[in-house]
């Protein structure tokens, strides 16, 4: 008689029943892919608790890309982190390739556009060490670690072509969010826009409307180009922490 307690009669069932094996096989638990995923989730939290205590307006604070980026990469690698540990399937593809296209947007914008004195849309100012520190881990730490998840502990191919414009749902969501919070605030307040490029003060309606689509057509040029360079990185080997894109188990 079979067990129906073993690993093998809980896939041939799976089979005979249409379920995936992945769903019933255990993947193996992967720990340094754990430990790592549950740091980068701490970076994250942690830039966002510095900033927190050295805001005097936590409104205008949680308005920002940044901040709500990092939110999402902090949720998203934690669960991640519990996952690898506890031997469950990798989050989808559709998540953790979102969470890595908007932390580096964070990052490509903040260090190209807005650290630029030469962009027209630099942001540069004198900051407290507790926001230097802030910055630090979620312009740089956060997508650095991030894109190191995604190049060594996560098995090419996941990615799929309609993921880059579904990933831009986010992106394109908040333009009217930044858009209406700033028309509700009265002229003049500080932070009323969050980033110079949205401010309709400076450049009204119709300039904001064309650097929407220059960051739209680069923001989705991006996830085009992560989409595509999924598919040809390199197949690093590490069976006990990487795992295939499907959630099938380890890499062998």
């Amino acid at each position: 008689m079979i067990d129906p307690t073993s690993t093998t009669s809980r896939a041939g069932a799976a089979s005979a029943t249409g379920v995936p094996a992945s769903a019933v096989v255990p993947t193996g638990r992967r720990p340094f892919a754990a430990a790592f995923r549950a740091l980068v989730a701490l970076a994250a939290l942690t830039g966002i608790v510095l900033d927190t205590i050295d805001s005097d307006d936590l409104g205008r604070l949680f308005s920002y890309f940044t901040i709500q980026s990092n939110i999402l990469v902090a949720v998203s690698f934690a669960w991640a982190a519990h996952r690898a540990w506890t031997a469950r399937p990798a989050l989808s593809p559709r998540i953790t390739g979102a969470a890595l296209l908007y932390i580096s947007i964070t990052g490509l914008v903040f260090h190209f556009v807005l650290s630029n004195d030469s962009s027209g849309f630099s942001m540069t100012s004198d900051r407290t060490p507790l926001e230097s520190a802030a910055n630090q881990l979620l312009h740089t730490v956060t997508p650095l670690a991030a894109a190191f998840d995604w190049l060594v502990l996560t098995v090419p191919g996941g990615f799929l072509l309609r993921h880059a414009w579904q990933w831009l749902v986010y992106p394109l969501l908040y333009l009217p969010f930044a858009l209406i919070r700033g028309a509700l605030l009265d002229p003049g307040t500080e932070g009323r826009y969050p980033y110079p490029f949205l401010d309709v003060d400076l450049h009204g309606y119709a300039g904001i409307a064309t650097n929407a689509v220059v960051f739209g057509l680069a923001f989705y040029g991006l996830a085009l180009a992560l989409t595509l360079a999924d598919r040809v990185r390199p197949h690093l080997r590490g069976p006990r922490n990487r795992i295939s894109p499907t959630g099938s188990g380890p890499l062998k």
